[in-house]
């Protein structure tokens, strides 16, 4: 029995464009922070090496500063095998950071990047076989040529690989998928006894196995993944295997789309927004459909506001964003208006009611004026 952590997808120096810079200076260092925890796992349950399934960086053209960052959160790691993966954000390319001057200079001994298919040795009877990408678009999945050509082995062999499979591809566009019974057909003849997969960001067991697994990546990237911020405990042998998910990132992403006719609704909605206990940590897409009254259309946008200080970000969900903002009488007692400024209310009111583009403009200014003339 072998114990080994399985990670991948550190996407390290990914810009987090959506977020403020305050935020994204925070999203920067927890994205350090979770791969830290990475190596605390492997430290706190012994674990013979650490393989990372591709995608350590983002891009190959991160700066110099998130090369020699990563490079000292290595060096906390415990001193074992640790072995990086070329994935499709980081090939091993003319221009791989992996393959920089400055990540080769200052990685720790211990860091080995997989350049070659050639096993390495990690334990005693335990080698690794990896399938760097050599180019961010190659023509099918490298490590589909290198199942072809690996033999039997006597001793346990993990194989090391990047790329999403048919039942549940990665989380990005792919160029080339794994077959799942390819895998299943290399563990049932013994060249490997275990598939460490990289590139789906959500920890994922694939087939009835039990031995082919995305560990997903340590902080989620995005709304769609399903089970990300995990790190992977294998314990394998060539008749039994273990897998456990531990946790060691802090941020997650939420979405909702509401449908919204009143009051009631409203406070469901905030209801959502305040669940939360890490805000600044929670990244929030939100729809919200329906029709409002001034007064709550007003109030919405005091809760949305409210939370978007609190929250690491909040993004309003465009293609459910459909909401009108319809006068009723008390909003237009409460705007006290007369004069061609009444008269322009009432235009817009008939405008609102109508419904279509123009309408749901109409409704806005409306809301906006009702913000402007009537107190909280």
């Amino acid at each position: 029995m072998v114990r080994f952590v399985h990670t991948a997808d550190w996407q390290l120096g990914m810009r987090g464009r959506f977020l403020s810079e305050e935020a994204r200076a925070r999203f920067t260092q927890d994205r350090l922070d979770a791969v830290a925890a990475v190596g605390r796992l492997a430290d706190e349950h012994d674990a013979a090496f650490v393989v990372v399934a591709g995608d350590v960086f983002d891009d190959n053209q991160v700066d110099r500063r998130t090369v020699l960052r990563t490079c000292e959160v290595l060096r906390g790691f415990p001193d074992i095998p640790v072995l990086l993966l070329p994935g499709n954000h980081d090939p091993l390319d003319a221009g791989s950071v992996l393959a920089s001057e400055a990540f080769a200079e200052h990685a720790p001994p211990q860091v080995r990047v997989v350049t070659g298919t050639d096993p390495i040795h990690v334990a005693d009877d335990v080698e690794v076989v990896g399938a760097p990408w050599p180019v961010k678009h190659p023509v099918r999945n490298p490590a589909l040529d290198l199942l072809e050509t690996l033999p039997a082995t006597g001793g346990i062999r993990v194989l090391l690989a990047h790329g999403g499979v048919p039942e549940v591809s990665g989380d990005f566009e792919q160029v080339g998928l794994l077959p799942t019974a390819t895998l299943e057909q290399a563990l049932q003849a013994g060249p490997v006894h275990f598939v460490a997969l990289g590139d789906r960001h959500s920890a994922t067991a694939v087939g009835a196995t039990g031995r082919i697994w995305f560990s997903g990546a340590p902080e989620p990237t995005r709304h769609t993944e399903e089970n990300p911020a995990k790190a992977l405990l294998v314990e394998v042998d060539r008749d039994t295997v273990e897998v456990t998910e531990h946790r060691v990132g802090r941020w997650s992403f939420r979405q909702q789309v509401f449908d919204v006719a009143g009051s009631e609704d409203l406070a469901e909605v905030q209801r959502w927004l305040e669940e939360p206990e890490d805000k600044p940590r929670t990244i929030v897409r939100i729809g919200i459909r329906g029709t409002l009254n001034l007064a709550e259309h007003r109030r919405l946008e005091q809760v949305l506001d409210d939370a978007e200080q609190r929250l690491g970000a909040l993004r309003r969900w465009e293609r459910h964003w459909e909401l009108l903002a319809v006068p009723d009488e008390h909003d237009l007692e409460a705007m006290d208006v007369g004069g061609f400024v009444a008269a322009a209310v009432q235009e817009l009111r008939e405008a609102a009611g109508a419904g279509g583009e123009d309408g749901a403009r109409a409704g806005d200014a409306l809301a906006l004026l009702h913000r402007l003339v009537v107190r909280a």
